[in-house]
């Protein structure tokens, strides 16, 4: 992942990155898992090159990872090379075996990253 200078630094402002292309492989089957990967970030000192997170989120493609592993690893990442004020990374995982899964991690550790019981 590529940074550029984000020249609002000064300045809380939302940016909202969808990639509905998302695949890695099931550790357990190899069989292709397929997601939306939802960046919801406050930059800080640096902004994400789009380009450079398009091949990042790309190199899971053949990856064998649980979908908590690649959301979580997908945050701690975008934590250490971008360094957003708050971060939230949610994975919308398609249909196996007659289950969605969502996952969702944020930055910093927050309560809105507790379960809701509906």
């Amino acid at each position: 992942m590529e940074t550029i200078e984000n020249r609002y630094k000064n300045r809380d402002y939302d940016i909202r990155i969808r990639f509905p292309e998302f695949t890695c492989l099931c550790p357990m089957t190899s069989q292709p898992d397929f997601a939306e990967i939802v960046i919801h970030y406050v930059p800080g000192e640096r902004l994400v090159e789009l380009k450079s997170l398009k091949f990042y989120l790309n190199s899971f493609r053949n990856q064998g990872i649980f979908h908590e592993e690649a959301v979580n690893r997908i945050r701690d990442d975008f934590v250490e090379k971008v360094g957003p004020r708050k971060l939230e990374v949610i994975g919308h995982f398609n249909v196996r075996g007659g289950i969605y899964t969502t996952v969702r991690a944020a930055y910093p550790d927050s309560e809105n990253t507790k379960p809701q019981v509906e």
